[in-house]
């Protein structure tokens, strides 16, 4: 049930339905784009180029389409490690590169297809990087633009959703949702994520095929449940509650979810402390799951971590564990953990 790593699942579940990526690309890409480019040709393809090392902070997905009725790509890199990369324009690069290379070897090509480079973000901070590769060489824009042929230069296309208000987040209804979600997963509090959580379950009403609603629901109900590790039991209860009355097709299916990651919680209680019981070893179970989800944040943010660090937090309440987690985005030091310690 717990899932490794959410946000890749979840994107490549989404987007690998051709139908939700033909939706963004006409939502989203701008008209002088989509004039020249055949939606109707769009076919994900199985390659990644995300090394293991980057697995954590970005999911990638290549799409096959005909562009000025020519072969070409469209290339998405979904960043989801809450915070802006400055080199980014250079790891796309990177990425192209290994795409046209495999190209060669492949079908022994002469030349090299098109490729349109997407990013998605969705951290707390706004994307303030400039979207070109010249600006990432020093002095390449005081050159002369007879020098500046020289060096190589492109632009990717940025989407940065925590700049989209709900009105502007448009398409299909899963479109919608994932876009939403995705806003919401590392800006909002437990009570503004479940107001977004609600505010899916409304769009799913507008399908017409309500087991491909109840499929999507669970999918990214199951989402949220792994990439939230501080909802607590009333957040959950809440949910669940509000759910039967606005969606009652999803009802039951959020309880048995619920359910199960309340027995994996009482499972972890159990090995750290099944001699004073069982309320005791749910506690400990969920202050486990905080201990373990702060020191992945503080880690992805300040790099490894001093074991007198990591000793401070194993001996935190779990309340002090969940406004860490929740303060993550304000801490601009390890000094600023101490306040809370």
């Amino acid at each position: 049930m717990k899932i490794q790593n959410p946000h890749d699942k979840f994107f490549k579940e989404t987007f690998g339905n051709v139908e939700i990526a033909k939706d963004f690309l006409n939502n989203y890409l701008p008209e002088n784009i989509m004039n020249v480019i055949d939606v109707n040709t769009l076919e994900p393809q199985k390659d990644s180029f995300i090394n293991e090392e980057l697995q954590e902070g970005f999911s990638d997905m290549l799409f096959r389409v005909n562009i000025n009725k020519r072969e070409g790509y469209i290339y998405f890199l979904f960043e989801h490690k809450s915070y802006t990369s400055k080199g980014i324009s250079l790891q796309l690069l990177k990425y192209m590169i290994e795409i046209w290379e495999a190209k060669i070897k492949k079908e022994g090509i002469n030349e090299l297809p098109m490729i349109i480079p997407l990013v998605i973000y969705h951290g707390k901070d706004n994307w303030n990087i400039k979207t070109t590769l010249g600006e990432l060489i020093t002095g390449y824009k005081d050159l002369p633009k007879e020098i500046q042929k020289f060096i190589p230069d492109y632009e990717y296309l940025i989407y940065d959703l925590s700049r989209y208000t709900d009105e502007e987040i448009k398409g299909q209804a899963q479109l919608r949702i994932i876009l939403t979600i995705f806003r919401d997963i590392f800006t909002k509090d437990n009570k503004g994520l479940q107001e977004s959580i609600f505010r899916a379950a409304e769009y799913l009403q507008e399908l017409e095929d309500k087991q491909t609603g109840i499929e999507y629901f669970e999918t990214f109900i199951k989402y949220i449940f792994n990439a939230r590790a501080n909802l607590t039991k009333k957040d959950v209860g809440e949910i669940i509650d509000k759910i039967s009355k606005t969606y009652p097709e999803g009802s039951e299916l959020v309880m048995t979810l619920a359910e199960i990651f309340r027995q994996e919680g009482i499972k972890q209680g159990i090995e750290k402390g099944m001699e004073k019981g069982m309320e005791k070893g749910i506690q400990q179970g969920e202050r486990r799951k905080s201990l373990n989800y702060a020191i992945k944040l503080l880690t992805k943010k300040f790099g490894k971590l001093p074991e007198d660090y990591k000793e401070k937090l194993n001996n935190a309440d779990i309340e002090i564990l969940d406004l860490i987690i929740e303060e993550i985005f304000s801490l601009e030091s390890l000094d600023d953990i101490d306040k809370y310690l």
